[in-house]
């Protein structure tokens, strides 16, 4: 019989996790919740979107389980405010990993968490509560993914890292070996990251420049 899974969320995320969890899991949604004020339509495919005020009543947390499906909104505070929530009203969480992804025997993945297609998640690394990882990442061995954070598509996490906790890694971010990352940090995209970084700090790498003194019609490629 499948776990009864309610969405907190009715925007494009909590659509893509209710896509993912009906045709990729063992849980099956039953319903959509946001608070009263954002409720902008009483149904969201073919199921109920209920008002967050009235999530106990409804969907008591003895009988439902919850997946949190925020985005990165506010550095993953708005997603990680619902979830400490509901977490402390007594909800169990679903984790959604992907058939199509490659998580090795050990690794260890949290509650509430999201892994999409196509990521590999090497041995000995540990992937915290309340994370998203959207397609097509590397998790490096032994590397530590703290809670709360947002991963997006094609990000390079090399061996024995640190991701802090509330960050945003950007599409094809790179992370040498032993990097830390610390809480709170925004990595933008294509950014590449050798040493450890600051707390509450933005990382952008620059623009490509052209090679001086060098035609491309010289090259051997």
């Amino acid at each position: 019989m499948a776990t009864k899974l309610v969405l907190i969320g009715a925007g494009e995320m909590a659509e893509i996790a209710d896509e993912y969890f009906t045709h990729d899991s063992d849980y099956e949604v039953v319903a959509f919740c946001v608070e009263r004020n954002y409720i902008r339509q009483p149904e969201l495919n073919r199921k109920p979107v209920i008002a967050y005020e009235e999530l106990e009543t409804l969907y008591p947390p003895s009988e439902y389980t919850l997946f949190v499906a925020i985005p990165s909104s506010q550095l993953n505070a708005l997603r990680t405010r619902f979830y400490l929530e509901t977490k402390q009203k007594g909800y169990r969480f679903a984790t959604y990993i992907s058939s199509r992804a490659f998580v090795w025997r050990n690794a260890v993945i949290g509650e509430n968490t999201f892994i999409f297609e196509n990521n590999v998640i090497q041995p000995f690394v540990t992937i915290g509560n309340n994370c998203i990882l959207w397609s097509g990442n590397h998790v490096g061995h032994r590397t530590v993914i703290k809670d709360h954070n947002f991963v997006s598509s094609h990000v390079v996490i090399s061996g024995y890292c640190e991701i802090g906790e509330s960050c945003f890694l950007g599409v094809n971010s790179t992370f040498n070996d032993h990097v830390k990352v610390a809480d709170h940090c925004v990595i933008g995209s294509g950014s590449l990251i050798t040493k450890d970084t600051e707390a509450n700090r933005i990382y952008v790498s620059s623009g490509a420049k052209p090679v001086p003194g060098k035609l491309a019609t010289e090259t051997d490629i």
